[in-house]
């Protein structure tokens, strides 16, 4: 059995994201109009590719993983057993069960997303269905 790389975006601990990501893009912004000039003039190179190397590490974090779930106070990603996976607004979720190791979604609008979870951990299961419930209920009430 597999487990599910969990991603909180609301959670008090990316806030170290935050400041890497304008660092990073601070390189990338001093690389092309050589704000801050060196006396070796590969410097400004290096520190641009170090700016590109850091804002890739942070975009890539979902490739990393072959079952990943990120979610915020909005939405969800949900990557099982998928290269990109499938976002879903909270908003939008009109109801979600768990059913024979399969999570069934049905949006608003008739659609259903079926998502099999046969290859996952119970426990990992379990709190994918939770943060879903938790986050449709919080949108509705």
């Amino acid at each position: 059995m597999k487990r599910i790389y969990f991603g909180n975006l609301n959670k008090k601990g990316r806030w170290v994201l935050v400041p890497l990501m304008f660092i990073g893009l601070f390189l990338i912004i001093n690389g092309a109009f050589d704000f801050i000039e060196f006396t070796n003039s590969k410097t400004n190179k290096y520190l641009n590719a170090i700016g590109y190397l850091i804002i890739a590490a942070i975009s890539s974090q979902m490739f990393w993983y072959q079952n990943y779930v990120q979610w915020n106070k909005r939405g969800i990603l949900i990557k099982i057993k998928s290269f990109f996976g499938k976002n879903i607004k909270f908003q939008e979720i009109k109801s979600s069960q768990l059913t024979d190791k399969k999570l069934i979604i049905t949006e608003t609008y008739g659609n259903k997303i079926e998502v099999d979870l046969s290859h996952i951990t119970v426990p990992d299961a379990e709190k994918l269905f939770d943060i879903i419930n938790k986050n449709t209920i919080a949108k509705t009430a």
